[in-house]
């Protein structure tokens, strides 16, 4: 009889035990299950938020055509002067930032570095175009060594040794930039432009700057940032076009 006792409570607490395990079991799939509903919520929701974000600058990009059609047509028109550089530069720069806007909607995590490279070059190769023509000359800058981005000082963390050699490079540049516009003087039309000018080499110093504290997690609010930045010089400039009256 005894024997039978214990090997009924033996059987239910080996139940019982059984019981619990599939228990905890459940009570985990369900917390991991709500885990992964929360991260897809909130990835959904920043995705919502990227998705507003652009078709706010989408708006701001039609403006700036209508903008910069008007303003256009009174410098065709004779009633208005600007620099054949300004308008040649704006008339490039309105087809780029419509691009710029439309490639946010294709910018990753993957990818978003690649794409910064990318047009932070283009960036500082046309204000460097405008600097020769506006200065006649730039001093190319110290080679890559001479900047300090090799050696000691320079992170070997993949991403940020990268950024940081790139940034080395970018500063050199500004600093080239800088000396060369030191000296130039202009009146009328070509005055607006050396003025637009400066303040992009100023601006481009800022970004440089800023874009040497950026981590990988930053990707989709420092490509936010310079495609905003970009809507907004287009904007300005586009409204300084038909400044001077003929």
């Amino acid at each position: 009889m005894r024997y039978r006792q214990a090997a009924i409570i033996g059987a239910l607490a080996a139940f019982g035990l059984a019981t619990g395990a599939c228990n905890r079991d459940v009570a985990q799939s369900r917390n991991a299950n709500a885990e992964v509903s929360r991260d897809a919520d909130r990835a959904a929701d920043l995705q919502r938020q990227r998705d507003e974000e652009i078709s706010r600058l989408d708006q701001r990009v039609a403006d700036v055509e209508r903008k910069y059609a008007e303003a256009n047509q009174k410098v065709v028109s004779g009633s208005r002067t600007a620099t054949a550089g300004l308008r040649e530069e704006l008339k490039e720069d309105v087809t780029n930032v419509k691009k710029a806007v439309s490639d946010l909607r294709s910018t990753t995590p993957d990818n978003w570095w690649e794409r910064q490279e990318a047009s932070t070059q283009r960036t500082f190769d046309d204000v460097e175009a405008d600097v020769k023509r506006l200065a006649g000359r730039l001093t190319p800058p110290p080679t890559a060594d001479a900047t300090g981005t090799t050696g000691e000082g320079v992170s070997t963390a993949p991403f940020t040794s990268r950024r940081d050699q790139f940034v080395a490079r970018l500063r050199a540049r500004v600093k080239a930039m800088d000396d060369a516009l030191d000296n130039v003087k202009a009146d009328g039309a070509r005055k607006t432009e050396l003025a637009d000018t400066r303040a992009r080499v100023k601006k481009l110093a800022d970004d440089v700057d800023r874009l040497g504290s950026a981590s990988a997690d930053d990707w989709w609010d420092v490509t936010k940032a310079r495609v905003t930045d970009y809507v907004d010089r287009v904007e300005d400039s586009v409204d300084r076009l038909d400044d001077n009256k003929k």
